[in-house]
């Protein structure tokens, strides 16, 4: 299914209103490495979550974060859309949709946020970003978000097959750009300190499916990230209600 099908599905999404997670600085202990790479299952020594929901009341604005906040050089500059679209291009891949099953990607959830323009979560640090399915990078912005990066992938097989996800902030131990990762491989670990993740659907233009289809404001519940929400729903996370 294309982007226009995925745009489809966005217009038959409710619009209301909630906070943006990115604003929070999190910080945990120490945690455990991730699963086996390929098998998307836990190894014994991995993080056991223990996940919660967290709906805020609509409008609910985050903290801001300042430049005395852990959280990467707040004053860096993000590539130009021109060139982060440039670099999408180079690494797609020409993939076809198929019967594979995903797996879900946040299997290590400690607690689930609002969403905005996808889902934001926190896991215990160390925790991977798992691939839903095969994937390929496709490209990183080093400071997206308050200094921290965001990372693009494709996925390369299953009903999405050829759609892009992202996600962003509070992430380290990126798969560099052009890597083909297995099903259960990590994209990305949990880092020590930071905003919470952001994990969502993107397009090829450079920016995300929520600005790209219902635009989107500070505190704003999009389509976009309740089809998200509903996306790992159905592959099991318990990521509560849209």
């Amino acid at each position: 299914m294309r982007i226009a099908s995925l745009r489809a599905a966005l217009v038959i999404a409710a619009l209301s209103l909630a906070g943006c997670g990115a604003g929070r600085v999190v910080t945990h202990p120490s945690a455990g490495t991730g699963p086996s790479a390929g098998t998307g299952r836990p190894a014994t020594s991995s993080p056991q979550a223990h996940p919660q929901v967290i709906e805020p009341a609509a409008g609910q604005q985050a903290a801001a974060v300042t430049p005395a906040d852990p959280v990467g050089d707040v004053h860096a500059h993000a590539p130009s859309l021109v060139q982060v679209r440039s670099e999408l291009r180079l690494e797609l891949v020409a993939a076809r949709v198929t019967n594979a099953a995903y797996i879900d990607p946040l299997q290590y959830v400690d607690v689930w946020e609002r969403t905005d323009q996808g889902v934001d979560a926190v896991l215990p640090v160390g925790s991977p970003i798992l691939a839903p399915c095969i994937v390929k990078v496709l490209a990183i912005i080093p400071n997206w978000y308050a200094g921290q990066p965001l990372v693009y992938f494709e996925l390369l097989n299953g009903r999405y097959a050829g759609q892009v996800q992202y996600v962003a902030e509070q992430i380290t131990s990126i798969a560099p750009a052009g890597t083909i990762l297995q099903q259960g491989q990590p994209i990305a670990r949990f880092a020590k300190s930071g905003t919470a993740i952001e994990y969502g659907w993107s397009t090829l233009s450079g920016v995300t499916l929520a600005r790209a289809t219902t635009g989107y404001e500070e505190g704003q519940v999009t389509p976009a990230g309740r089809l998200m929400r509903n996306w790992l729903n159905a592959l099991g996370a318990n990521a509560g209600p849209s």
